[in-house]
């Protein structure tokens, strides 16, 4: 049977998506590791590092431009086949992310005590928390730079290699944080600050293997090595659209959060345990949406029938969304009575657990086809869009209905209610968007606006 002419062969989706799956999962994973070593310390370390950790959090997902925006920038350069330039992309990423991982760790080092104290309630949880936090900012920089790494190697089609670059960063950090924290033969270790030692040292390595590709590259095609500022500039606009994105989605699960603590721990518990189910069922459904990002830009970028490859790309792809939507759903569904006690054998937890568990399962088609469609317009660099879009379903669906739940003692029916019109409205945009002309404009570089 022969293949449409425009149609991607799904293993070259594969090919780039399953790379990416661990990848995303790798400091997820990591993180638990990490829990759990730390855990062993008490109560109060432990607490410490759930401060801090939510602190930390806050440089990837408000900075992931650097990855994402540049993944867009550089997948189009190389579909024109202007290898160098796409190189060039890279370097300038790095820069930035150099720049800025620099401020983050300058600022973070002010800010540490006071918004530890207010997150933390001060006392002891704060103090451990801003022990662990001035250690582990000095990794700001390197995380930033393996974002930017990973942008633009996704961005010219190469996924495999970040797989062993992060692998072998956070291999290093989880074999090191056990000794780092506990000690090892006659050493009683660091503690707490163990930990954050072991995060520095395996981001160095991730860090330095990024590095290190990209000055390759750079020499293989003859790239200047010095910041561009009109380059950096362009970065930086688009930045500003993903992290006003990112800022409504923190804005989101931090009142959901917030709301269901006030309705008693085992309420707040339940709604842990499927936001993190959540969570987790995204980096599958993220590493479709990397892969449209790499393919959908360099389509744009080349100069045959460049749009309509995209569009066709778009479609193809929101088929694999809705595929891997249902299948979740179905999945978990299958799995309602059997998952939950995983998690805890509290039975006023589990009690709780039905009623976000079944908006969950549901929304599971509609999260892959937005997932998939969120892939297609980042990878054409329509981030404005993106970024209105996501700021008006918080604005109209998901924050009145949280406040609405607590006001009203909806609970967490109110609360994943609010979930379910946020992931609707998306669905709604960006399925009018990727239907328009709007999105799939053609060139090596996108124009502004």
């Amino acid at each position: 049977m022969t293949q449409p002419p425009d149609r991607v062969p799904a293993r070259t989706v594969l090919r780039l998506a399953a790379p990416a799956l661990p990848v995303l999962a790798a400091e997820p994973l990591y993180l638990l590791i990490d829990t759990a070593v730390v855990g062993r310390l008490g109560a109060v370390p432990l607490a410490g590092l759930a401060v801090a950790g939510v602190m930390f959090a806050q440089v990837t997902s408000q900075l992931n431009f650097l990855s994402y925006g540049t993944t867009a920038r550089v997948s189009r350069l190389h579909g024109a086949g202007r290898r160098g330039d796409a190189v060039a992309e890279g370097v300038q990423a790095t820069w930035l992310a150099l720049a800025v991982g620099l401020l983050v760790l300058v600022v973070g080092q002010l800010v540490a005590r006071p918004v530890a104290a207010a997150i933390g309630n001060g006392g002891a949880i704060a103090d451990a928390a801003v022990s662990w936090l001035r250690v582990a900012l000095f990794g700001a920089p390197l995380v930033l730079v393996t974002l930017a790494g990973n942008g633009w190697m996704r961005g010219v089609q190469d996924t495999a290699r970040p797989l062993r670059f992060v692998l072998a960063g956070n291999g290093l950090s989880a074999l090191a944080c056990p000794l780092l924290v506990h000690g090892v033969g006659g050493w009683a270790g660091l503690g707490l600050v163990g930990s954050a030692v072991a995060n520095v040292v395996g981001q160095s390595v991730g860090a330095s293997l990024f590095l290190g590709a990209l000055v390759r590259a750079a020499r293989a095609d003859a790239v200047a090595l010095r910041p561009a500022p009109a380059v950096l500039r362009s970065q930086l606009g688009l930045g500003r659209d993903l992290m006003a994105r990112s800022l409504a989605f923190q804005a989101c699960f931090l009142s959901a959060a917030a709301v269901a603590t006030r309705f008693g721990a085992a309420t707040a518990a339940a709604h842990q345990i499927v936001l993190q189910l959540w969570f987790f069922q995204a980096l599958v459904l993220d590493a479709v949406a990397i892969a449209a990002q790499s393919l959908v830009g360099a389509a744009l970028g080349s100069p045959e029938r460049g749009a309509e490859r995209a569009r066709a790309l778009a479609g193809q792809v929101t088929r694999y969304g809705i595929v891997l939507g249902v299948g979740f759903g179905m999945l978990f569904a299958a799995l309602s009575g059997v998952l939950p006690p995983v998690f805890t054998p509290d039975p006023e937890v589990l009690a709780a657990v039905p009623v976000p568990w079944w908006f969950f399962v549901a929304m599971q088609p509609v999260a892959g086809v937005v997932f998939a469609l969120d892939g297609v317009l980042l990878g054409a660099g329509d981030a404005a869009y993106l970024r209105t879009s996501t700021l008006a379903a918080a604005v109209v669906g998901f924050l009145p209905l949280i406040w609405a739940s607590l006001a009203w003692g909806w609970g967490l029916a109110g609360i994943w209610a609010g979930l379910t019109a946020f992931m609707l409205i998306r669905l709604v945009a960006v399925g009018l968007r990727a239907r328009s002309d709007g999105w799939a404009v053609t060139g090596a570089v996108r124009p502004a606006g």
